[in-house]
């Protein structure tokens, strides 16, 4: 530990000592220091933006037409307006005309030009090109018209032509594989375009050694202005290093080489938090650290397709067993015990605390009933558990606690769980084939829309989403009533669509997972939303 720490801080004072020698890069004094703990980045196109360090970094580099700020309101970027036609089928943005591309060798005299309505249409024709490979593909495939779905009107307005209609379109757009690009610079760059990105955003591209250090510097001609009308961003500089430990990362955000902390490591949490979530006393004056909403569900599934040859001796594909075992789980132990409180236990449904359509006041979900997990163990002929087969269930390493515990649980009323160790990408690979009959895992919600989760149980869709295989005519009849309806009659449904999901137990919602992130006190501005997209186009550093 104490080799890996030090190499750790060498690398990142080498890192910044480099930054700063090179007077021509724009360079000043603000520097934000930002570490990437898996120790990668895949790439900087955001065709590819498939996790939340990717995402992180396009946002600095490249702008979407919409944005969802802090309070899940969706507000302009790029596009000033937009509107809707009356049977939800066509969708018109009005556009900026005052936003440029960065500079880059690609455009005439190297100089960024200005971003117009051609620049969208080739962002997301690109992205549903089969050639490109997009993992973001699917945000379109299916929802927009299959000749000319985007179109230029002129300059300044874009259409998006529909197959049907789809409500949560706009907060969809939001996310980084939506930010636009320019197609010079994918050209001239190829498959490098990876590592030669070029947006609109605050920052611009200076130098990637990968696995090593990332370069941003400050956009001149950057088009948001704050309050008063100064000029974004304020800070000079994004320094990224790439150490990846997060017991590392957060000594060094200790000893102050770091500005920002994504939650906290299990090796530091109860030196650094109470059981209730709070900062302890000891730690409030050298640093911030905020408490927020996360649209995450951390949940355990059942494969619940009865006709799958590895389902015909599982108890689980009894709805009863999966009932008990919902009520067999003390979801407050868990938060307490190994979160610290950083979350809120998931007795109110899938759809997580905080997504516009969740209830709090919701009867559907499941508590901590010992004596009802029982009651439907006898009522499904295995009294006490007689009888009962173990239950395997495959686990990421890093759950293994938790799912100890868990089994420790329903031990108490006569159900034995089997726990098998599996490597995360293994058990996405066991979980989309169908051959993982129980599971651990987590679903993030992709834009503050509850159709993300609800999705989930859509028998029309493969897995993923719907890694259940859960199956009901009634559920896919409301999902498809639910996507042209405004927005509270579709969060009422939304409402009866995870009621009904819940009946059946195709899965044990665990908690909904709060953000944690921790701050110098020398930063100020900091901001980000409840899908964990951080936004430092406002940081400002003493």
């Amino acid at each position: 530990m104490t080799k890996a720490i030090f190499a750790g801080t060498f690398l990142l004072l080498f890192i910044f000592a480099g930054c700063k020698s090179t007077s021509d890069s724009g360079i000043g004094k603000k520097v934000f220091h930002l570490n990437i703990s898996t120790g990668y980045l895949e790439s900087l196109d955001p065709a590819f933006s498939r996790d939340l360090n990717m995402m992180w970094i396009d946002h600095m580099l490249y702008n979407t037409l919409v944005e969802t700020d802090e309070h899940l309101h969706i507000i302009p970027s790029l596009a000033r307006s937009w509107d809707v036609s009356t049977d939800g089928l066509v969708y018109t943005f009005h556009l900026r005309s005052d936003v440029f591309f960065h500079d880059d060798p690609a455009f005439e005299k190297g100089k960024g030009r200005k971003f117009t309505s051609a620049d969208v249409v080739y962002s997301f024709n690109r992205l549903i090109d089969s050639k490109t490979a997009s993992p973001g593909a699917w945000i379109f495939n299916g929802h927009v018209a299959d000749k000319e779905p985007f179109i230029a009107v002129d300059d300044s307005t874009v259409r998006i032509i529909l197959k049907k209609p789809f409500r949560p379109l706009v907060e969809i757009l939001g996310m980084s594989y939506c930010n636009i690009v320019a197609h010079e610079v994918v050209n001239h760059w190829g498959k490098d375009y990876r590592s030669h990105p070029c947006g609109t955003g605050a920052f611009m591209f200076k130098y990637w050694d990968e696995g090593n250090a990332l370069c941003l510097v400050r956009n001149p001609h950057y088009w948001e202005q704050d309050n008063v009308g100064k000029s974004l961003p304020y800070l000079d500089a994004v320094q990224v290093s790439f150490i990846d430990s997060k017991a590392s990362e957060f000594l060094l955000f200790m000893q102050g080489k770091v500005d920002f902390v994504n939650g906290i490591d299990g090796s530091s949490k109860d030196l650094i938090l109470s059981k209730d979530g709070s900062l302890k006393h000891e730690f409030a004056a050298r640093f911030h650290m905020d408490k927020s909403t996360y649209l995450n569900t951390e949940y355990l599934g059942f494969l619940t397709d009865s006709t799958n040859d590895i389902m015909q001796e599982e108890p689980t594909r009894n709805p009863l067993i999966r009932q008990a075992i919902n009520f067999a789980i003390d979801r407050k132990k868990i938060v307490t015990y190994f979160k610290n409180g950083i979350g809120e236990p998931a007795t109110r449904g899938f759809i997580p605390a905080g997504m516009p359509g969740y209830d709090s006041a919701a009867q559907y979900g499941y508590h901590y009933n010992p004596a009802k997990a029982l009651e439907l163990l006898a009522k499904a002929g295995h009294p006490n558990g007689a009888g009962l087969k173990p239950i395997k269930v495959l686990v990421p390493n890093n759950y293994e606690d938790i799912v100890n515990f868990i089994g420790s649980e329903l031990q108490e009323v006569g159900i034995t769980l089997k726990i098998e160790l599996i490597q995360p990408n293994v058990l996405k690979q066991q979980m989309s084939r169908s051959k993982a009959v129980c599971f651990r895992a987590q679903w993030l919600a992709d834009y503050p829309d509850a159709e993300t989760y609800l999705v989930c149980f859509n028998s029309h869709f493969p897995a993923p989403p719907n890694y259940t295989r859960f199956h009901n005519a009634t559920f896919d009849e409301w999902y498809e009533q639910s996507l042209n309806l405004p927005d509270t009659a579709r969060w009422v449904l939304y409402r009866k669509m995870d009621s009904l999901a819940m009946s059946y137990a195709p899965i044990v919602p665990l908690y909904y997972e709060k953000l944690l992130h921790f701050t110098q006190n020398n930063l100020s501005g900091f901001r980000s939303n409840p899908v964990n997209i951080i936004d430092i186009t406002r940081v400002d550093k003493k």
